[in-house]
């Protein structure tokens, strides 16, 4: 039962990342999202049958202290942009701070509420938002595609390190299968350090 309520919030944790880079798209010029019909909250349009259903369900499965996943990323062109310049990484940055607003603004309510006024379920409902949308801003700012961290590095990296864009664009995504089977784990003690000093409080989650 658990799993299954974490599996939930993270199917709209991971909505509304996608909505908030659409959105910051279309304000900036690129209107690609709207017309595909994905700025918005209703979860079909959006789920991806591999990283939003298979991967997460085969975590639950395994018992995995990890749960992550992913939605369809919502369709952009940069060319439309009015900013060439940083206009992708303005909209990859939206993402992780859609998340990270969040997680500030329900991590603020646990630590300046009154416990008294919250039940503890209602208390550890929160606990397991606030988590959830740091991971996944944390984890999205890894800069390694197809992740939101990539479109910021590559906006800023010189011309003379284009071999390093070349690297990643062919090889990221089994480096970060790795990253996710094997280093995952050392994002922790930054996760915490973030929950602690939104909420006021230590980390404690029951799984």
């Amino acid at each position: 039962m658990v799993y299954l309520f974490l599996l939930i919030i993270l199917i709209f944790s991971v909505i509304v990342h996608e909505i908030a880079h659409g959105a910051v798209a279309n304000y900036l010029g690129d209107p690609t999202a709207k017309y595909a019909g994905r700025l918005t909250l209703n979860p079909i349009a959006h789920l991806d049958l591999f990283g939003s259903v298979l991967i997460p369900l085969l975590l639950i499965l395994a018992r995995s202290p990890v749960l992550f996943g992913w939605a369809k990323p919502v369709p952009i062109n940069p060319c439309n942009l009015r900013d060439q310049k940083y206009g992708q990484a303005k909209v990859a940055l939206a993402g992780p701070a859609a998340n990270l607003g969040i997680a500030c603004v329900l991590g603020l309510i646990l630590r300046f509420l009154p416990h008294f006024l919250m039940s503890p379920a209602f208390y550890t409902i929160l606990s397991y938002i606030v988590f959830i949308n740091i991971l996944l801003a944390v984890f999205n700012l890894i800069p390694i595609p197809p992740l939101d961290g990539s479109h910021i590095l590559f906006t800023f990296l010189p011309e003379s390190l284009r071999s390093i864009k070349i690297f990643l664009l062919q090889y990221g995504f089994f480096i970060l299968l790795i990253v996710i089977f094997f280093f995952l784990q050392w994002l922790f003690p930054l996760i915490e350090i973030i929950y602690k000093l939104i909420v006021g409080s230590p980390l404690v989650l029951q799984t």
